[in-house]
Formats: C-alpha cells, structure tokens, sequence
C-alpha cells in the first residue's frame, strides 16, 4: 500500500467520514483495530499525506488523525500513543523517542537505529522517492576474503560520499565557490544520493521493481554501462564520477538475493566490526541536501525524478555511542554482588517436581504486573514475580533482591488449585512448549491438546476458564503468538493434526480470541486459513512484523505463508532435515529451524539456505535474539549454549545443570536467559551478547 496524498483543496472542506470513505475507496477497508502507527508525512514536500502501519505490516492532516485511533508512532520509539505525537514534526519526534539512549547503550543494533532515522526523517518503503537511506560502510569489494579487523576496509563516515575522493571534493567545492547565477543558488552536488531510479536500479532483479524499472525507462533496460551489473563497479563510480554521489539502500545488509550470486558478504556488515559500531553518526546523515529553487512545477517535476530530502533531525552534534568494552565495564561493575559475578544467577525449585515444559517472560516497562510464567508437564502453572537485575553495585550491608519471587500461591500451597488446569486433554497428546501461549500482560493462558478439536483460554488470576475455541477438524497439536501490540492485542497460530493452520486475532481490550465478548463457547472466525501441509503440524511461528507464518509438519518440508493465507515458500534442509521440532523467526529476517536428531538450518525468509549444522544434544528449546543475530539453544545435556545466527558459529556455553532443558526464554532487556528444567526448576543465567561477540572476536 503506497504512501496517501491528500490534496488540501478538495477533502479538509469535507467531514471526517467522506475522507474516511475517500481513503477505503482508493485502498480498500482496514479495521481501526489493526492500526499500530500513524505518521504526518510530506508529498512533494507539502505536508499533506499520512502513513499508517498496520499490524501484519501493510502500509498506509489533522482532519483524518482525529478521525483514526490513538495510536501515535507506535509503541517501539519510546513515545506515548497521542494524536498530537502522530501529527508531531520530525524534530520533535527525534527529541523525545530513547532510541538515541538505546542506541548509545547498545541496546539496539544499527541497523535498527538507522531504520528509526529514516522512519521519523519521512523516508519510507512505499515511496521509491523517499526510500530508506544506508551508507556505505565496506570499501574493499576485489578480496577474496575480507578482514574485518582492518579499518582500510571500511568507508570514512564522517564524510558524505562526494567528499570521499579527495579530487572529487575539491572539484564540487570549487564549483560551489565560482558558481555565479542570479536564478539558481550555488550547490556541490548537482544530483541526490538517494533518487526512485537509483532505488529501483539497485533492486533491478526482483519484482516489482524490475517492472517499475522498465516502466521507467520506457519498455527497455538501461544501457549495460548505467545497469546495476557489480558493487565493486558500482563503489568505484561513486567515487569517481561527479555525477554520481548515490548511498545504499537497508536492502544491501539483509537482501542477497538482489545480486545475481547471491552471497552473504553484506549480512552481519552493520555489526560485526567494532570499526563500524563505534563510529559517530556521519554528519552528513543529519544535514538537508542543497537543491535548486525554482518555480513549482519544474520543483515538482524534480522531485518526481530526483527524490526529496529528508527533514532535519538536529543540528548540534549527534552523541557518539558506547564502545563494546566502555559498556561491558559500565554492565559489570567490580562490586556486584556474589551472584551477580557468576554466570548463574539463581536456581528456583517448585514443589511438584514435574518438567517446566513452557517459561514465558513478559518483563517490559510499563506493565501492571511483570512475571515470569512458568507451566509443567501436569499443567501446574506458576505467576511468579519480576524484581528484575539491578546492574548496580550493592553495598555489603545490604540484601540482595533476587530477580524472581515464586507464586505465592505455589510457595505456600493454598489455593494451588487455582494454579492447575484439570481440564482432560486427548491421550495421545505429549505436552510441549508449542501447546501453550501466554498474553503479553500475562493474564491469560491458550493451551491446545483438548479431544473437542478446541483450543481453550484461562485467566492467570482465577484459574477458570474463560473462552472455548473452534475451528479445526482434529486435535489441535501447537499454538504461538505473534509480537504484541498496543493494548496487548496480537495474533495468534493453531497448527492441528488435519494439517491446516489458523490464524486468530487476539482482541486484548475484550480479552479474547476475536471481537465479540461474552460467553466462553462465542462463536469466533479465523482470519486466515494456511494449507499446504500434508500431515500433522508439530511447530510454528507467526511474525506480524513481516506479515509471515512459518510452520513444519511432522513429516515433510516447513512451509512460509503470508498473513493472509497464501503459500510464499518451501523451506528445504539438507538430507536428514526431515522432522522439524522448533521453528524461531526473527522480525530481522532470520529463520531458525531444529529438526530431530541434531539437525539445524537456517533460512532466510526468501527461502534460501544459509546455514546448516549438526549437534550432539537432542535440542528441546530455543531462543532466537530480538535483532535475529544470536541462537540460544538446550536440551537433554542441560547446556545453554549461544551460537551467532548468520554463520551459526559458537560463541558461548554455559556451566551444565543436572537435569535437562524442556523451554527457554529472555527477559525483555535480554540480560537474562531463563530455562524451565526436567527436574521441575527454572535456572536463570546473566547474559550479555556484547561480551560472548568481544570474546569470539579476541578468540579468532
């Protein structure tokens, strides 16, 4: 869905529901419920169009923001959920997001940083005239193998790409100098570093863009000399050329198959160098562009051809970020306390002693009661409370607060009915972490397995049952949720033995699968029904993100489908990839697959193979990182060990337990990796990704 202008003239004379119903005839009908940001937007650079994010990320002037819900920029920046934030200039938004804080903290990647300065600044994928903006960062594209310990190998980024070449610089800036015109203002740069044609000549090989890019040049590709043909060719041009300044678009750090031999040489590039991680934010990234004024249509007629700059962000000089080891001191001070020092933090037993077999950590800032969940093998479930890891010196004298506080409930056994779900499942069910889901605010539980074909919703509060729900032809066999959302509303996957899957909307206001409150057995209708499988579904993940759900079935190839139902993809291992166990999908792209006996691929979400290994450990639970880059695993040997994602190589593994993993999860802030135990405990480990990243790299 592209970017909407709205003309002035014709629409702010009318009432909110005839924009409204001028909106859904030009772009179909969305439902308020599924709206997760609104953003002011620039068209020709008049301020008068929006963008709206929905939540299986389809994308979309005063009058209409307070005609739509309150759902500001989203929920990821930091920013409360106002109308006023959604109508708010990019400078404003800049200065009161803590993406800034986070960044410097290390606590998001760069990629992410960068998305989020293009997001705000108005660039956006649905306009090839103000697409996202990347850098340059590698300058050595004829190595065989490249070092990425060596600062040769990357691009200066406190220059702008036309001041690289010093030849080049000295040209424009002559030019600037000895420019004499009454009608046109003096300029370096006669072009833009971002236009629709460079967009769409980068993404030359795959569609849409390939029709765009011939529909542009009249029917016919360009001359071979101008097509995108090498990175290495296309480097030396922007080096050399006066005409040519154009950056990369994010597609170049995520995106192989836009070459014709697609590689991975541009995957991890953002991070994987402390040369690339800890360099300033390039001056040039927060400057507007100079161009040309002249009257309005020929402005417009240039903007269509030539792109539009981005506003301004700031103007005072963009704080630098943390080094690796700068944040590695500051995380890990010299007076933690005795468990703080060791890798293991606390062990936490309940008295039933069955298997932990589902652990759910919904930890973040804002809610009403942060918990880690706990449900067993005999379907015992525990709320047990998040105090957190201070990451402060504590004083001797005083007590340390361990991170987790057991359910009340549990610990003194009354009222520990309430905390068992005693409904009959079907015999030959074998409960596992893919039968459970817990909401984002941890006041319900979904669990599956039941003999009726349902799949049933419980309070966390009461214990009692509060909605039944219908929809597959046999026993349903998994569940999983997609990222939550505003309100706590998100999606939720049933995968069943009649080899379908279900795609269900949670409505987190009503709490319930659906929109209509009421009676528990209300009858309720998926939004999308996936086909493809052809026997029992054994694993699945949902990412509304990306608008995909990837599955596996008990014997056969995982299959990829969009949010609406459609087959996208087959995702094909290696020979003995034949039964897959554990599906983890990353919102970054990455897709993790355990299948049995070992057996580890990872996929992009195009389909394409990446990586494949092979383990000792009969693997029960994983963990893929918020940003896709580092792999957690455990299983029967009771060893969490962490793997990098993109070349699946070892970076870490921690002190073994005396009994094995059955489920595993993070704390929101990831410092804590949390393990559900075979001997009925929960183990909780200190993580820190930066360290295990400095270590591997001072290893090899």
């Amino acid at each position: 869905m592209s970017l909407l202008p709205f003309p002035f003239h014709p629409l702010l004379s009318r009432p909110a529901v005839q924009i409204l119903a001028y909106t859904e005839g030009l772009h179909g009908k969305w439902l308020f419920t599924e709206i997760r940001a609104v953003f002011s937007r620039r068209y020709l650079l008049q301020n008068t169009a929006l963008e709206i994010f929905l939540a299986n990320r389809s994308k979309t002037t005063p009058k209409v923001v307070h005609s739509l819900p309150r759902v500001g920029v989203g929920t990821n920046f930091g920013l409360p959920q106002t109308r006023r934030i959604s109508l708010a200039t990019p400078k404003q938004l800049f200065k009161a997001s803590n993406m800034t804080q986070r960044w410097q903290r290390r606590e998001i990647s760069n990629f992410d940083y960068l998305i989020f300065l293009n997001t705000i600044s108005g660039r956006t994928y649905n306009d090839l005239n103000q697409y996202p903006v990347f850098p340059w960062v590698i300058t050595n594209y004829d190595s065989e193998e490249l070092d990425l310990t060596l600062p040769s190998n990357f691009r200066d980024l406190s220059k702008p790409i036309g001041a690289l070449n010093p030849k080049r610089a000295a040209f424009f800036s002559d030019r600037y100098e000895s420019w004499e015109d009454d009608q046109v203002p003096k300029f370096h740069y006669g072009t833009h570093y971002s236009t629709s044609s460079f967009t769409m000549m980068w993404l030359l090989r795959i569609e849409p863009y390939t029709t765009f890019f011939l529909n542009f040049q009249g029917g016919k590709f360009d001359h071979a000399d101008r097509t995108f043909s090498s990175v290495s060719r296309a480097w030396r041009n922007c080096q050399r050329d006066t005409s040519d300044v154009k950056e990369l678009i994010p597609e170049f750090y995520y995106l192989p198959e836009m070459f014709v031999n697609a590689n991975d040489y541009n995957l991890g590039v953002m991070e994987d160098s402390a040369v690339v991680s800890d360099v300033e934010l390039p001056p040039w990234a927060k400057s507007p562009e100079e161009f040309v004024r002249i009257n309005r249509l020929a402005v417009e007629s240039q903007i269509r051809s030539f792109g539009q700059t981005p506003c301004q962000l700031l103007i005072e000089p963009h704080p630098p970020r943390s080094s690796a080891m700068q944040y590695l001191l500051l995380q890990t001070p010299l007076m933690f306390t005795e468990q703080m020092q060791q890798d293991v933090i606390m062990v936490l037993k309940f008295p039933s002693n069955s298997p932990v077999t589902h652990i759910a950590a919904n930890t973040q800032p804002g809610l009403t009661s942060p918990a880690i969940i706990t449900v067993t093998a005999n379907r015992i479930f525990a709320v047990n409370k998040w105090h957190g890891l201070t990451g402060e010196c504590i004083p001797l004298d005083q007590q340390y607060q361990l991170p987790v506080e057991i359910d009340p409930l549990i610990a003194s056994n009354v009222g520990s009915h309430r905390r068992q779900i005693s409904d009959l499942l079907d015999q030959s069910i074998q409960i596992s972490s893919q039968c459970f889901v817990i909401t984002a605010d941890n006041r319900f539980i979904l669990l599956c397995g039941f003999w009726d074909k349902s799949f049933r919703v419980y309070s966390t509060d009461s214990g009692k049952l509060t909605q039944i729900v219908f929809g597959h032809r046999d026993v349903v066999t998994s569940l999983a949720r997609s990222e939550s959302y505003i309100g706590g509303d998100c999606y939720v996957l049933s995968g069943s033995r009649d080899a379908t899957l279900l795609l269900w909307y949670w409505n987190g206001k009503l709490n319930s699968i659906g929109e209509s409150p009421g009676s528990k057995y209300t009858f309720t209708t998926p939004r999308a029904i996936l086909t493809g499988h052809d026997c029992e579904v054994t694993c699945a993940s949902v990412c509304a993100e990306l608008g995909l759900v990837i599955s596996g079935c008990k014997e056969g190839p995982c299959l990829i489908h969009s949010m609406n139902g459609d087959l996208l993809r087959t995702l094909e291992g290696p020979e003995r990839c034949l039964r897959p166990r554990l599906i983890q999908a990353s919102t970054e792209g990455h897709c993790v697959i355990y299948y049995d006996k070992g057996q580890f691929c990872h996929f992009s979400v195009n389909g394409k193979l990446l990586g494949h290994m092979e383990v000792e450990d009969s693997i029960k639970a994983m963990y893929v990182s918020r940003d896709g880059q580092y792999l957690l695993t455990g299983g029967d040997g009771g060893v969490v060990s962490v793997w990098q994602v993109h070349n699946l190589k070892q970076l870490f593994t921690y002190p073994g337990c005396d009994a094995g993993i059955r489920s595993m999860t993070m704390s929101h802030d990831q410092r804590c990796i949390i393990t559900g135990m075979a001997s009925g405990s929960i183990v909780l480990f200190y993580n820190d990704f930066n360290r295990w990243h400095h270590e591997y790299q001072t290893r090899y």
